[in-house]
């Protein structure tokens, strides 16, 4: 998860605005609507089938939840869209949160329902200074009575920052079969030549709070496809084994990818697959028709629909143009996911028409 341009009217401490408007209907595979879908030619779907990307308008680093029946999607920039059928999105809308100490830089919102209500995971930037610089990137929390908002955070300061290591981003919430809850979260060490490692660190029941103290997860950036970055954690059980999935490389680039590592406990240490990445550009078909590639995969979050099957929701660069400068966007694209024999399998990413999940 990396850097977003906020709108103008997006300043200061308050959060705020309007998106496109609400009667333009849902935009997503099966629509017209927006600059990328007229552009990109791409297969059509049948009945039942969807194609990637799912929302063809920028959405980067999205976390997805379910209320209900509705599915509530977020993203950087601070702003959420709604599906009933996870493939027809409506079209994003501004979140409004209210924080007293972070004035910009708004990234990766996830957002999880406690006794609290619903409370929001964020990165802003604060005034506590970092290796090098005058100002931090760190973590807070907000909470709202609705999953739309508005989210209001009630501190002074982050909830966490890891200021002496380069700050703290991608806050992600994980509760545990046991209904312990933690929080996931990376030191923003690659901001000024600091390590860069992955936390765990044990929640509050209303998620409010930090209990103890963080614990290293053991995932290092020292793979080659991981070019000396890893960030965004997401944590998921199946079977007994806990599945640390994080993406990795230059979050601008066509080599961004999601890897994972496994563990027996809840807080590692964990060990990263032999196989990774596991979901990454293919090199070929971007050479071969880029409008049909996701390039530079990543900043994932997992899901189970209505029928119990897994998909691993994600952004990706779909366009020649790769980074903001260029033009490019990072969509919205999603794929099924298994564990097999304790690995996972990532069917993706995908551009032909393929079975909707079930709602």
């Amino acid at each position: 998860m990396r850097r977003w341009l906020a709108a103008p009217a997006l300043v200061a401490v308050l959060l705020a605005g309007c998106g496109p408007a609400d009667e333009d209907g849902p935009v997503g595979a099966t629509s017209d609507a927006g600059a990328t879908a007229a552009e990109s030619p791409r297969p059509t779907p049948g009945e039942g089938e969807f194609v990637n990307p799912v929302l063809d308008t920028d959405f980067p680093d999205p976390h997805v939840i379910q209320v209900g029946d509705t599915w509530y999607a977020y993203a950087t920039g601070y702003r959420y869209t709604t599906s009933t059928d996870l493939v027809s999105w409506e079209r994003p809308r501004y979140l409004e949160l209210r924080s007293r100490w972070a004035t910009r830089d708004f990234w990766a919102p996830e957002v999880a329902e406690t006794s609290a209500g619903y409370v929001l995971y964020y990165t802003g930037r604060s005034q506590l200074p970092t290796p090098g610089q005058d100002t931090a990137q760190c973590v807070g929390r907000a909470v709202a009575e609705s999953p739309e908002g508005p989210f209001v955070d009630d501190l002074a300061e982050p909830l966490i920052c890891q200021a002496e290591d380069g700050g703290t981003i991608d806050a992600s919430p994980f509760v545990d079969e046991d209904g312990t809850r933690y929080l996931l979260y990376k030191n923003d060490g690659n901001c000024c030549r600091r390590p860069v490692k992955l936390w765990i660190q044990e929640l509050s029941d209303d998620g409010l709070s930090l209990v103890g103290e963080p614990i290293d997860l053991g995932v290092a950036a020292d793979n080659l496809w991981e070019g000396s970055v890893i960030e965004a954690p997401t944590l998921w059980l199946d079977d007994g084994t806990y599945y640390l999935f994080y993406s990795a490389n230059a979050y601008y680039s066509a080599t961004y990818a999601v890897g994972y590592a496994t563990s027996d406990a809840v807080t590692g240490p964990f060990v990263e697959a032999e196989e990774n990445p596991i979901l990454s550009a293919d090199f070929r078909e971007l050479n071969a028709d880029p409008s049909l590639v996701a390039a530079g995969p990543g900043h994932q979050t997992i899901i189970e629909d209505g029928e119990g099957e897994l998909w691993i929701v994600y952004h990706a660069w779909d366009r020649t143009a790769i980074g903001y400068d260029l033009g490019g966007d990072r969509t919205m694209w999603m794929d099924r996911l298994s564990f097999e024999d304790g690995r996972v399998v990532v069917e993706g990413p995908t551009s032909n028409p393929q079975p909707a999940p079930a709602p």
